[in-house]
């Protein structure tokens, strides 16, 4: 998948302001000290040639070009990013050494995908409230299992990553603004205190982070965009899905 070319230097991420997958790429960045590199914005209805030369199997975003290479999908540009800028003078090593340690955090990344994610956007997208509600529970219950993991990758330290937010961090941090907005729109809190104490003072930690700061936007932003295009959008798409 080669897209143009490019000094080993440059870096230029291919991104869209409200994406929660976005958001992970950007904020492995910052946390690995890189803030030099370039930032495209796409519109998403008319996408560039650029995306669509650099993922033309997905044609989705985030992409990262690094001297004019294309890597595809968050995580995996999270682990590029820790493997391509190895070392204390390009930030904190996002993925643990130890292999068995590295092997769990890659397990729990991906359980937010396959299984909160998955759930949660059915909340979305449901169109009745039954199907809404039963997505709901599903991605909370989620949530109850990486509280589980919480605890153990943790090892009673601030962050899934210990005492410096990493790979894990990144992948279920990725998605906290997004269920902030979700509980101002649906009113829905799945960082419920009561349910998921460690959660709820995770994402609080979280939010708080220079890296995250700079680069995930506004809540009230998100849900606006949530209320306004995205969720006729997916309810349209979940609808065409079951004729």
């Amino acid at each position: 998948m080669a897209a143009g070319g490019g000094s080993d230097d440059e870096l230029k991420l291919l991104g869209f302001w409200a994406s929660p997958f976005v958001h992970r790429a950007r904020v492995a960045l910052h946390l690995k000290g890189i803030t030099g590199y370039e930032y495209a914005e796409e519109d998403l209805t008319s996408k560039s040639d650029l995306l669509l030369a650099s993922n033309p199997v997905h044609a989705k975003v985030p992409v990262l070009l690094h001297g004019g290479k294309p890597v595809c999908e968050s995580m995996l540009i999270v682990q590029y990013l820790d493997e391509a800028f190895p070392g204390s003078g390009s930030g904190p090593a996002l993925l643990p050494a130890d292999p068995h340690d590295r092997a769990v955090a890659r397990f729990w990344a991906a359980y937010a995908d396959d299984h909160f994610f998955a759930s949660w956007i059915k909340a979305f997208a449901g169109t009745t409230d039954e199907e809404r509600a039963a997505a709901t529970e599903a991605a909370a219950a989620a949530l109850q299992k990486m509280e589980g993991a919480f605890g153990e990758c943790s090892k009673g330290k601030a962050f899934f990553g210990g005492d410096a937010p990493g790979y894990v961090d990144i992948a279920l941090g990725g998605y906290v603004a997004w269920m902030r907005a979700f509980h101002a729109v649906a009113g829905v809190d799945l960082l419920d205190a009561a349910r998921t104490p460690l959660l709820a003072a995770w994402a609080e930690r979280f939010a708080a982070l220079d890296a995250a700061k700079e680069v995930i936007p506004d809540v009230d932003r998100i849900a606006e965009f949530a209320k306004r295009d995205l969720l006729p959008l997916l309810q349209k798409l979940h609808t065409k899905t079951e004729q």
